[in-house]
């Protein structure tokens, strides 16, 4: 089945991403207070050229920025496409200046305001606490990256050639995916195939079995591309450092900072929310209890409040049935997992 991407109400709160973000003011927010690191320099950060030589790769274009990172399309010897990872100097998707309006434009400098970079998530024993990583944090990030996508083999998982050093810090080197990514698709409201999830929930569920990968963490349009002919690539699996407590991951897909199967399967219901309505389920996020010890009445409440998302079907009456109860269950329901997902997406393909 293709489901055409909804374009934004008129009034959208932010007309020119295409994404309402809504303010309702329910909850109480969490700590976003920001430190900035005395070493702070913008000018530390390695700005490639085209033409210029890393290693042994010859930068041939800017391909595109996130929250601690830009990659770069380069040549190797042989002329094969590879795409470089260099850390930021320091960052945060808070940190990152957006362009004024949607655009296809890419930029080591900014984004274009339907983006959503990720953020550096401390679980703290008071709540989550957002904050801003500097550079040796982030080098030390880009290689806990680089070793788990070594140990994570699936064609539809980016691949990496190598890690080397530059000027001291760590670049990888990664297959180049040549497509587009899903929110390409979504901002040029071009036809988007249920099908895409179907390939990412197996090869999710199988890099599990293999006790490669235990959950992507960071599933989003930005972090999913889709190839000419058809197949699914992800990239950018949520950095994780288990010892200081921290994850690399995308709020507004991740709305409970979730580090299990279930962050992937929030991921994919916020993403056919916003396929289908043009808009995100939740504005103010993370949720304030995230990263505590569960149990007690008021955050059950609390939840089950930040959890009451408008119905897909009151902003788009042509959503399916079927598919607004895939999307509810993605969202609100503990024990859906990865399986029950595949399961319910394949009986609504064979009604369709």
């Amino acid at each position: 089945m293709t489901v055409i991407a909804r374009p934004p109400e008129s009034g959208s709160c932010h007309k020119a991403s295409g994404i309402e973000r809504r303010n309702s003011g329910r909850h109480s927010a969490p700590d976003l207070s920001l430190t900035f690191p005395e070493e702070f320099d913008p000018y530390l950060m390695i700005r490639l050229q085209t033409g210029e030589y890393i290693g042994t790769y010859r930068v041939t274009e800017f391909l595109a920025r996130g929250g601690f990172a830009c990659i770069y399309l380069a040549e190797d010897e042989a002329g094969a496409k590879v795409a470089l990872k260099v850390g930021d100097v320091a960052g945060g998707g808070r940190y990152i200046t957006r362009f004024l309006e949607i655009t296809s434009k890419r930029s080591p400098d900014w984004i274009s305001p339907d983006e959503t970079p990720g953020e550096a998530i401390f679980m703290r024993n008071e709540g989550v606490r957002i904050d801003f990583l500097d550079l040796h944090e982030i080098d030390e990030l880009i290689r806990h990256e680089a070793d788990m996508l070594q140990g994570s083999k699936h064609q539809n998982l980016v691949s990496v050639r190598e890690v080397f050093e530059h000027e001291g810090r760590p670049i990888i080197a990664m297959d180049f995916v040549r497509g587009k990514t899903l929110r390409e698709k979504i901002r040029r409201l071009e036809g988007i195939r249920l099908n895409w999830f179907l390939s990412i929930i197996r090869a999710l569920k199988k890099l599990e079995k293999k006790g490669q990968l235990a959950y992507h963490g960071d599933l989003k349009p930005e972090n999913i591309i889709i190839k000419p002919s058809g197949s699914v690539v992800m990239i950018d699996p949520a950095l994780r450092d288990t010892e200081r407590g921290m994850i690399s991951t995308t709020p507004h897909y991740n709305p409970l900072i979730l580090q299990s199967q279930k962050a992937d399967v929030m991921g994919i219901g916020v993403m056919l929310y916003e396929i289908l309505t043009g808009t995100l389920p939740f504005d103010e996020v993370p949720w304030p209890y995230a990263g505590r010890e569960q149990g007690g009445e008021i955050e059950r409440l609390s939840l089950s409040y930040f959890l009451s998302y408008p119905p897909p079907r009151d902003l788009n009456p042509n959503t399916p049935e079927e598919l607004a109860r895939i999307v509810y269950c993605c969202l609100t329901v503990p024990d859906y997992g990865l399986s029950e997902l595949e399961d319910d997406l394949i009986k609504f393909l064979r009604k369709e």
